[in-house]
C-alpha cells in the first residue's frame, strides 16, 4: 500500500489498559469503495428513475385460485370505486352511479342501439351477410373475384362485377328484406288485435265475481311490504337539495320595510284626499286586429324651439309648459263640443236638403238651439256624476283619515311623544312605536341612532307616568315592555344609562328623606315597576352588572331602611321579596334581607308576645304600634277568606276598601309569605349553613304561629312551608387539614457517594443506563445517516454536473463542425467567384 494514503490517528496521552480502535486509517481506499458502491446502486437508480421496463399484473386476485370469479369482480369493483372516490365527488348530491359490466357501461348497454327485430330468424341474429363481409373486410380483392357459377351460365356472363354493382345489389337486397319484415309485422299485429277482440268477447262469459269471504282471505295472504322497500320508495320521491336564497342583511330588511311603509302612507294620503286611482287610470280602448292605426295622432308635440340668449341655450320654464298644457286641454274640450254640434247640424241639413233655400236659415237656428240644450244636459250629467263620486269617496276618505299613518318621525320631546300616544288604544300605541322604529332605523340615516336612544327615555318616562295614575294602567305597561326590550337590544348602553339615572335619583331621594326625617318610606309604584323592568331587560345572574347590581343594592336598602307602618308598605315589601327571588333564581345568591323581612312579616301577624328563640331586625320592632299589623281576630273574616292574588294596583285602592276586605288582604299577605318561605327553602338548600339561616323561621312557625285559628287553605300553605324546612337533611363536611408530605428533620449523618472511575458514564439504575446507551446509539446513527445522505447528494451533484459538461462539450463540438463546414463552403464559393471574374 502507498504510505502517503495511510492516516495515523495520534493520541495526546497514552493510557495503560485502554484499547484503541482505528489507530491507522486508509481514507483513499474507503473513499474508492464508497464511490464504487454508489455507482453500482445509487447511480443505477438515478439513470433508471423514469424508465419502466417491467409489466406488473396488478389485477386483484388474478393468480389466486382460492377466490371465485364473482368475488374477484366484486372486490375489483370496490377497489375501483375507492380509487375514483376523491375530491371530484365531494359536490355530487345523490347523483346516480355509473355501473359497468365487463368494462361496458350498463346505461349504454340498456340503450339497445343495435336492436334486431324480433321477426328475424334467431339463427341469423347478430351475423353479417357474406356480401357485407366481402365488401368491408375482404380487402378489395375479393370484390373482383368471380362468383361461383350455377354451372349452367356461359363464360361471358360470369364476368366479375364492379364495386358499384355489388353495392347496388346489396342495397336492393336490404330493401327487399326490410319490406318483407314490415309485411310480417303488420300481419302479426292484425292477428293479435283479432285475438284480443275475441278474448274480450269470451271474457264476459267467463267472468265471475268472487265472494267477499274469499276476497278477505286473499287480502290477508298479501305479504306486507318490507321496511327497506318502503324507505327506498320514500327516498325515490324525496326532493333533492336546492340552493336557497341569500339571507338579507339588517340594513336591507330595514330599507325594504321603510319603502313598504312609505308606499302605504302615500296610498292612505291619496285616499284621504279623495283621489281615486282607478279614475286616473286611462281605460284601454279596444283595438281590432284589422285596425291599421291610420288616425294615429300624437297627444302633444314634445319638441321645443332652440333659441339662444347671451350665448346660452334659452329653455322655457316647466310652469309655463304646464299652463300651456292646461289651456290646450280646455281648448280641446270646447272643440269637441263644437264638433258634436256641427255633426248634428250637418245631419239635419241632409234631412232638409229637399226644402227651399229659406229653410237653410231655419235649420241653422234649430241646430244652434239643440246644441245649447245638449250642453246644458251634459253639464247637468257631469254635476250629478261628481256628486255621486263625492258620496262614494266620503266613506273612503273618512276611513283613510281614521287610519293610523304608516310613517312617523321620532318625537323630539316628551310632550310630542305623549301627544302622539294620547287617545290611542294599546294596540294602536304598539303599532305606532313599531312603525317609528322601522321608519327610523339606525342604518337608514346618520342621526336615527340618537333619536331612537331618546325614544327609549321617553318610553320609560311614559311607563312611569302610567304607573302613577289614580288607577294605574298595568296592562298597558305590560304591553309596552316589548318595544322597550327591542330598543334595549338595539342600544344597550343608552338603555343602561337611562335606568341607572332613574335608580340613582331614587337612591338619592331616599337618602335625603332619611337625613331630614330619620326614616324612609317605600317608593311609589313607578319605581317598583322600574325594578321589575330591570330584571326583564338585563341578565340578573351575572356576578357584577352595571345596572342589576345597583338595583340589587337599592332593593336591599328598601327592605332594611323603610319603616313598615301601613298595609301598603307590607304589600310593597312582599313585592320586592318576589323580585329578589326572581333576581337570584339562577345565581342562588344568598340575600339575608329577604329572610329577615319574611321573618318580620310573620311576626307582625301574631298577637303581642315576647319574642322567644328568634330576633326581629329593623325595620320591624318586637313590640310597638305596628307590631300587630297583619293580625286578624274576626272569625267571620277568617272563615270567609279565600286565597287570591295580590295585584300591585291594590296599593292605590286600600283606602276605599271595607274592614272585611282589609282582613282578607292581610291573610293573603300571610299566605304569600308562607309561599315565599317555601321557595327560599328550595333555593338555599345547597348552602352548608341552611339550617342555621332558617332556624329562627322554623322556631317561629313551630312554636308561635296559631295554626288552628287560620282557615284550611292557610293551614295547607303553612304545613307545606314547614315540611320544606324540616325535610332538608343536615350535611356537614368535617374540617380536615390538607394532606401534605411530611418534611423530614435535618440530620447530620454524612451522605456517602460512590466514587466512580474517570471517563465512565455516571448513571443510576440499570434501566437508566440502558436508556442512556440507546440515546447515545440513536445520536450516533443519526449523525451517520446525515453524513451518508450528504455524501449521496454530493455524488449525485457530481454526476449531474458531468452530464451537463458532456452535453455542453458535444454541443460545442457540433457547432464548431458546422461553422467549419460553412467556412469551407464560403471559401469555395468565393474561389469560384474569383475564377468567373478572371474569365
Amino acid at each position: 500500500s502507498n504510505p502517503f494514503e495511510v492516516k495515523v490517528n495520534r493520541q495526546k496521552f497514552n493510557i495503560l489498559g485502554r484499547k484503541t480502535k482505528n489507530d491507522v486509517g486508509l481514507p483513499g481506499v474507503s473513499q474508492s469503495k464508497a464511490i464504487k458502491k454508489r455507482t453500482q446502486t445509487l447511480l443505477k437508480e438515478y439513470k433508471e428513475r423514469e424508465k419502466t421496463n417491467v409489466f406488473k399484473d396488478k389485477r386483484f386476485g388474478e393468480y389466486n385460485t382460492k377466490i371465485s370469479p364473482e368475488e374477484k369482480m366484486i372486490r375489483r369493483f370496490t377497489l375501483e370505486r375507492q380509487q375514483n372516490y376523491g375530491k371530484k365527488n365531494i359536490y355530487n348530491l345523490n347523483e346516480d352511479e355509473e355501473l359497468t359490466h365487463y368494462g361496458q357501461s350498463l346505461a349504454e348497454i340498456e340503450k339497445l342501439n343495435d336492436i334486431i327485430d324480433s321477426d328475424s330468424d334467431t339463427e341469423e341474429r347478430g351475423t353479417l351477410s357474406a356480401e357485407l363481409t366481402a365488401a368491408h373486410f375482404g380487402g378489395g380483392g375479393g370484390l373482383l373475384r368471380k362468383k361461383a357459377s350455377s354451372g349452367q351460365q356461359d363464360e361471358e356472363e360470369e364476368k366479375p362485377k364492379s364495386r358499384k354493382e355489388l353495392i347496388e345489389e346489396m342495397i336492393a337486397k336490404s330493401k327487399q328484406e326490410k319490406q318483407e319484415r314490415q309485411t310480417r309485422r303488420e300481419s302479426a299485429l292484425e292477428l293479435t288485435e283479432k285475438l284480443d277482440n275475441d278474448w274480450k268477447e269470451i271474457q264476459t262469459l267467463i267472468a265471475r265475481k268472487t265472494p267477499k269471504s274469499e276476497r278477505k282471505d286473499k287480502e290477508v295472504e298479501k305479504p306486507k311490504p318490507d321496511e327497506y322497500d318502503m324507505i327506498v320508495r320514500e327516498l325515490g320521491f324525496e326532493m333533492k337539495a336546492k340552493p336557497s336564497e341569500r339571507m338579507k342583511t339588517e340594513e336591507e330588511l330595514a330599507k325594504e320595510e321603510q319603502a313598504r311603509l312609505q308606499k302605504l302612507e302615500a296610498d292612505r294620503l291619496r285616499r284621504m284626499r279623495g283621489i281615486d286611482e282607478q279614475a286616473n287610470k286611462k281605460k284601454s280602448s279596444h283595438v281590432s286586429a284589422d285596425d291599421l292605426a291610420d288616425g294615429f295622432i300624437l297627444d302633444k308635440d314634445d319638441r321645443c324651439l332652440l333659441s339662444y340668449k347671451d350665448g346660452k341655450i334659452n329653455i322655457e320654464e316647466e310652469e309655463e309648459e304646464k299652463d300651456k298644457e292646461e289651456e290646450e286641454e280646455g281648448g280641446k274640450e270646447d272643440n269637441e263640443n263644437e264638433g258634436e254640434s256641427e255633426e248634428e247640424s250637418a245631419s239635419e241639413d241632409e234631412e232638409d236638403g229637399a226644402a227651399d233655400s229659406h229653410s237653410d236659415l231655419e235649420s241653422d237656428l234649430e241646430s244652434e238651439e239643440e246644441a245649447a240644450g245638449n250642453k246644458e244636459q251634459k253639464k247637468h250629467k257631469t254635476s250629478e256624476n261628481e256628486s255621486q263620486n263625492v258620496k262614494e269617496l266620503d266613506p273612503k276618505m273618512e276611513a283613510a283619515k281614521s287610519e293610523l299613518p304608516y310613517t312617523f318621525a321620532v318625537p323630539e320631546s316628551y310632550e310630542m311623544f305623549k301627544s302622539l300616544l294620547a287617545g290611542r288604544t294599546i294596540e294602536q300605541q304598539l303599532i305606532i312605536l313599531e312603525r317609528i322604529q322601522k321608519c327610523n332605523h339606525p342604518s337608514l340615516a346618520v342621526g336615527n341612532k340618537a333619536k331612537l336612544e331618546k325614544l327609549f327615555g321617553f318610553l320609560l318616562e311614559y311607563i312611569g307616568e302610567l304607573a302613577t295614575l289614580d288607577i294605574p294602567e298595568l296592562r298597558t305597561i305590560d304591553k309596552l315592555v316589548l318595544p322597550l326590550y327591542d330598543l334595549c337590544q338595539m342600544f344597550p348602553e343608552a338603555a343602561s344609562d337611562s335606568i341607572k339615572f332613574i335608580l340613582r335619583d331614587a337612591a338619592h331621594d331616599m337618602e335625603e328623606v332619611i337625613e331630614v326625617k330619620g326614616r324612609a318610606t317605600f317608593p311609589g309604584l313607578d319605581t317598583l315597576i322600574y325594578l321589575k323592568i330591570t330584571s326583564l331587560l338585563f341578565p340578573t345572574s351575572d356576578f357584577w352588572h352595571p345596572v342589576v347590581t345597583p338595583a340589587f343594592m337599592y332593593m336591599s336598602q328598601l327592605l332594611t331602611k323603610c319603616r313598615i307602618t301601613t298595609l301598603q308598605d307590607v304589600i310593597k315589601g312582599l313585592f320586592i321579596c318576589c323580585l329578589f327571588l326572581e333576581y337570584v333564581s339562577l345565581s342562588r345568591r344568598f340575600v339575608p334581607e329577604l329572610i329577615n323581612f319574611l321573618l318580620g312579616v310573620i311576626h307582625i301577624s301574631l298577637p303581642k308576645k315576647q319574642a322567644q328563640g328568634y330576633t326581629v331586625v329593623h325595620p320591624f320592632a318586637p313590640v310597638g304600634k305596628n307590631s300587630e299589623l297583619l293580625l286578624v281576630c274576626d272569625k267571620k273574616d277568617l272563615e270567609s277568606w279565600q286565597k287570591q292574588n295580590l295585584p300591585l294596583s291594590i296599593v292605590t285602592r286600600l283606602k276605599e276598601t271595607s274592614r272585611t276586605e282589609m282582613n282578607h288582604i292581610r291573610l293573603s299577605c300571610l299566605a304569600l309569605c308562607f309561599d315565599l318561605i317555601k321557595k327560599c327553602a328550595a333555593l338555599y338548600e345547597s348552602l352548608p349553613s341552611f339550617h342555621e339561616i332558617m332556624h329562627p323561621v322554623r322556631i317561629l312557625l313551630t312554636q308561635h304561629v296559631p295554626v288552628n285559628a287560620h282557615p284550611e287553605q292557610m293551614q295547607e300553605r303553612y304545613r307545606s312551608a314547614l315540611k320544606e324546612l324540616e325535610n332538608k337533611v343536615k350535611h356537614y363536611t368535617p374540617l380536615i387539614c390538607e394532606k401534605k408530605k411530611p418534611v423530614p428533620l435535618k440530620q447530620y449523618t454524612p451522605k456517602i457517594v460512590k466514587v466512580l472511575e474517570f471517563g465512565r458514564k455516571q448513571g443510576g439504575s440499570k434501566k437508566e443506563q440502558e436508556r442512556k446507551q440507546l440515546i447515545q446509539k440513536h445520536k450516533r446513527e443519526l449523525k451517520g445517516a446525515i453524513r451518508e445522505i450528504r455524501k449521496d447528494n454530493q455524488f449525485l451533484a457530481r454526476m449531474q454536473l458531468s452530464e451537463i459538461m458532456e452535453r455542453d462539450s458535444a454541443r460545442k463540438r457540433k457547432v464548431k463542425e458546422l461553422l467549419g463546414s460553412l467556412a469551407t463552403q464560403e471559401g469555395e464559393w468565393k474561389a469560384m467567384k474569383r475564377k468567373k471574374g478572371k474569365n
